[in-house]
């Protein structure tokens, strides 16, 4: 052992130390290891910084920009509203439909790709169903990554690895080579997620935190059935109220003063006021489906009201408001300010009278619609603190359609190997500011540029890896180690090695590393190199012990997880999927020489 492996050991060790504890954030670890890097002088500082300009992170950078324009453009919403449809509000059945959809489409598209497309559903359907995200992102992450070993282009990996092969004088891998072993994997690791690891997943946020993070507030408001409207006489579950646009009925007022408790078959009818309660955005949905109307929108006097003038604002009651133990009929809110209350909001209480009888208390949020010039009056006399003003986000669906359209389009590319993975992701990117589908501005907040500045940062100690030798040191270890053994303790070594190096380094460098030497073993001991191959196939998939891995980086900041719940959850996989490999490769591929 060299001082520079031994000394690369040792910060690797400390990197890990902080990762697991969290004193500082992970992007902060990256970032400080990446300078010991440079400092110590394991790796040039042009070496070190390569990784900010790699592949890997355009890729990443390309996938999050489109991910934003999938969500401003309703994509993501139209998805996980045929997905709820279909499937419900229960989580066990979410999380299964979600996992079989994303394994399914990683078979034969990219992991990577696939995890992008499906990881912004998943915390749109987590917003409707009223769930923390991190109980199904992770799941859909592993979902993506378990699949990997199905078909030759189901990952890059397996294909450098083929590649790798035909250098050593073997046959390539087949499309469907890997599957006799990679479908069983997907089964077990699925039905271990589903009935095991999703349970070890921390809440890292509450139902009510994650609607308060994603600026959605659940408001009661009225909405009133028009004369003529197709929902008059269809039954309460058939409106569509709870499926499309996500409002839940709490009460149905009739003939003004006839409260009646809403049951699945109930007939609804011309005239009905239905006290709904549902997020901000799906509220103002309403004013886009016809034959329904929010009830104070629909008493509106000024036309005006519905210009540029307007403003849509969430206002605070504050303490010593003159509203608090008041009504908005009692004080005839909207005939002395201009404006019109359309939701109201208390936070873990369910509302179940009209917004006009309700006595306001300190807390409530209010959703108010006025004239501009109207508004800041509410805030200089002390009754609220405006809490900010609101975008009106109406629907689009031509330019949903188009991004649709970008997104699969750069998908298709890559698949098809017209142009590689992150030139297809960029180029998707390009066309959704060409096609006008997300703003730049809006684009790059959406980025969450700490998992870039991790992922770039780490990809430095891959390099350093390759540079100093360490990689190559510990294959031959592995190797000498189990000289003498029974052939399987060296082929357990390679999985376990191939795993070990896939988490600091890109799947790829870990597979190029050690499979020439796993090869050259094999050959040097008569033993059956194509079974090696195959077992570092697998074991380069096998990334579930820390947030590196593309699919998982994804998951990492939306999900609020630590380093450590990855090693919690994905490290009983890695150890199920190696007694799984263990026992399935050499069977599929003997070990000895046929």
């Amino acid at each position: 052992m060299t001082y520079e492996i031994a000394l690369l050991l040792g910060l690797i060790l400390v990197a890990v130390v902080f990762f697991w504890f969290e004193w500082v954030s992970a992007d902060v670890v990256a970032l400080g290891l990446l300078l010991a890097l440079v400092l110590t002088g394991l790796l040039p500082p042009k070496q070190a910084f390569a990784g900010f300009g790699s592949e890997t992170v355009i890729m990443i950078i390309g996938l999050l920009i489109m991910t934003a324009a999938l969500l401003k453009a309703g994509v993501v919403d139209i998805v996980g509203r045929l997905i709820l449809r279909r499937v419900g509000k229960g989580v066990n059945l979410l999380l299964l439909a979600l996992m079989i959809a994303v394994a399914t489409l990683s078979a034969f598209i990219s992991n990577t790709a696939a995890a992008a497309f499906f990881v912004p559903v998943a915390i749109g359907i987590a917003t409707k169903a009223g769930v923390s995200p991190s109980r199904l992102l992770m799941p859909v992450a592993f979902a993506a990554i378990l699949t990997s070993s199905v078909s030759l282009i189901s990952t890059s990996t397996n294909m450098v690895v083929s590649g790798l092969m035909t250098n050593a004088g073997l046959k390539p891998m087949g499309m469907f080579e890997l599957a006799p072993v990679g479908i069983p994997i997907a089964i077990v690791g699925l039905a271990y997620m589903f009935f095991v690891g999703r349970f070890w997943i921390p809440n890292r946020t509450a139902p009510g935190d994650l609607l308060e993070g994603f600026g959605i507030r659940s408001y009661l408001t009225e909405v009133l059935v028009l004369t003529n409207s197709p929902l008059a006489g269809k039954a309460l579950a058939e409106t569509g109220l709870g499926a499309d646009l996500d409002l839940n009925v709490l009460r149905i007022v009739r003939n003004k003063d006839e409260y009646l408790l809403p049951r699945s078959n109930m007939i609804v009818q011309a005239g009905d006021v239905l006290l709904v309660e549902g997020p901000r955005e799906e509220i103002l949905k309403v004013k886009d489906t016809s034959g329904i109307e929010i009830k104070a929108d629909f008493k509106l006097s000024d036309p005006n009201l519905r210009s540029e003038d307007t403003a849509l604002v969430e206002a605070l009651v504050v303490p010593n408001s003159p509203l608090i133990g008041r009504t908005l009929r009692g004080l005839r809110f909207r005939e002395r300010y201009g404006v019109q209350v359309l939701g109201l909001n208390r936070h873990g209480k369910n509302l179940l009278s009209k917004l006009s009888q309700i006595n306001l208390r300190v807390g409530d949020v209010l959703l108010i619609q006025g004239r501009k010039s109207n508004i800041p009056a509410l805030n200089d006399e002390g009754m609220f603190s405006i809490l900010g003003e609101i975008e009106e986000k109406r629907p689009n669906r031509i330019r949903a359609v188009r991004t649709g359209i970008i997104f699969c389009g750069a998908l298709a590319l890559a698949t098809f190997h017209v142009v590689s993975l992150p030139v297809a992701m960029l180029l998707g990117a390009f066309c959704t500011f060409a096609a006008r589908c997300v703003t730049p501005t809006d684009a790059y907040r959406e980025v969450e540029w700490r998992v870039v500045i991790l992922i770039a940062s780490m990809l430095a100690l891959g390099e350093a890896m390759t540079a100093t030798g360490t990689a190559r040191y510990l294959a031959e270890l592995v190797a000498s180690g189990t000289a003498g053994l029974d052939p399987r303790w060296l082929l357990g070594g390679v999985f376990l090695l191939t795993v070990l190096l896939t988490q600091p380094m890109s799947n790829q460098a870990a597979a190029a590393v050690i499979l020439p030497i796993a090869v050259q073993t094999a050959q040097h001991l008569n033993l059956n190199p194509r079974t090696f191959a195959m077992m570092i196939a697998v074991a380069a998939s096998c990334s579930y012990l820390t947030p590196l891995e593309p699919a998982c980086v994804m998951v990492y900041g939306p999900g609020r997880y630590r380093f450590s719940d990855f090693l919690r959850v994905g490290g009983p996989l890695v150890i199920l999927l190696f007694a799984l490999a263990m026992w399935l490769v050499p069977r599929v591929w003997p070990l000895t020489n046929p």
